[in-house]
């Protein structure tokens, strides 16, 4: 949609580089980006206020629909009207749904013109991470990630973004976006870009909340890594480290597609793509990039110390099979001599010398006591 000064760049701000920044903290990021979009973001009161009122409607399955104009909250609506808002000048919708059923999905499809593969995909989860371009529309497939009781909770978001209004359709453990919408409400500069802006800010918001489960994850290894050092892995560790492994997997499949369709945005690939959001789409692309890093580095870290295990349980079985064949060794002497002199034969010289049971006996301890002290040299014992 063709926003009055959409191409304007006079509301940017000379941009710091935001990926020098640290990725986290009290501004962090975010503050960062509304800072130089919008001056110091001081927290509408208002915006925020809306932001937690959700929706007029209580259908189940809408989480929040209002409409925007020149990035300041209007009034929230159904979503029969919402195609009569999409088509007004500098107006952009916004409707959240939570696991919708088909029913409403279609709804919303004949208020925006959606595509009915999309509304498909859309209607199920367990997509793959994916950006489809549908005429002037565009169909968006994200997994996010967030910790519950020390396990990655997945869940899926899927985003049609087109001409005047985002929908945002969230499957599974996803955090709500609440705080994405009174963040964009804090800053009408910003969300006067409509729905480039709002974009920006929900993936923005899925790749943000990637790290703290990578900093959960990379906290426990270390934990493991200096249990590991200090006493052998049980089997409970074992299987947790198995366990975070195949989560790192997950995770990482997760993130390497968003990557692209980060990457896409950023160059603006796609249709209706607003020039003045390509600083902070290339941010996102770069703070995903480096959470991929980060996470290969968990996983290759996470197959050292399941390897590094393996070898000191190897160890410690040969080292005390090296104990059980140097006892075998030096009880063999005794169990010998005794053998042969256990015969039951009448002809035996040393049967009748009377100093025969010493010597024995001396010959045993000497033979016995000099493989004791091979062994130990040998650190066999």
């Amino acid at each position: 949609m063709k926003w009055q000064g959409r191409n304007d760049l006079s509301w940017m701000r000379p941009m710091p580089n935001i990926a020098m920044l640290p990725a986290f903290g009290k501004r962090g990021r975010k503050g960062m980006a509304l800072e130089w979009m919008n001056g110091p973001v001081e927290g509408s009161q208002q915006g925020v206020g809306h932001a937690a009122e959700g929706t007029a409607s209580n259908r189940p399955g809408v989480v929040a629909a209002a409409v925007y104009q020149n990035g300041r909250r209007v009034r929230d609506i159904e979503i029969e009207e919402a195609g009569e808002w999409r088509n007004q000048e500098n107006v952009v919708v916004w409707i959240g749904l939570h696991e919708p059923e088909q029913q409403l999905l279609r709804q919303v499809q004949k208020q925006f013109d959606l595509h009915d593969l999309a509304i498909e995909d859309a209607g199920k989860a367990h997509q793959r991470p994916k950006l489809e371009i549908y005429g002037d529309a565009i169909f968006v497939v994200a997994r996010t990630a967030h910790m519950v009781e020390e396990e990655i909770a997945f869940g899926e978001t899927h985003l049609f973004v087109g001409r005047g209004y985002v929908v945002s359709v969230r499957h599974g453990a996803s955090t709500s976006y609440m705080a994405v919408r009174q963040r964009c409400e804090s800053s009408p500069a910003a969300l006067a870009h409509g729905e480039n802006y709002i974009l920006y800010s929900i993936l923005d918001f899925i790749v943000d909340n990637y790290m703290p489960v990578v900093e959960a994850i990379h906290a426990e290894v270390e934990q493991l890594e200096d249990r590991l050092l200090r006493s052998r892995l049980d089997k409970a560790h074992i299987e947790r480290l198995y366990l975070m492994r195949r989560n790192l997997l997950k995770l990482r499949n997760a993130v390497v597609p968003l990557v692209d369709v980060c990457r896409r945005h950023e160059h603006l690939e796609l249709p209706g793509m607003d020039a003045a959001m390509e600083p902070l789409f290339r941010d996102v692309t770069d703070h995903v990039r480096r959470v991929q890093e980060d996470i290969d580095a968990l996983r290759e870290v996470l197959a050292f110390t399941f390897e590094a295990s393996l070898m000191i349980g190897q160890s410690e079985q040969t080292e005390i099979s090296r104990k059980l064949a140097s006892w075998a060794a030096i009880l063999a002497v005794p169990t010998a001599i005794a053998g042969i002199y256990g015969m039951n034969f009448d002809d035996m010289p040393e049967l009748r010398f009377r100093y025969g049971y010493f010597v024995v006996l001396a010959v045993i301890f000497g033979l016995c006591g000099t493989l004791y002290r091979f062994f130990r040299r040998a650190r066999w014992l």
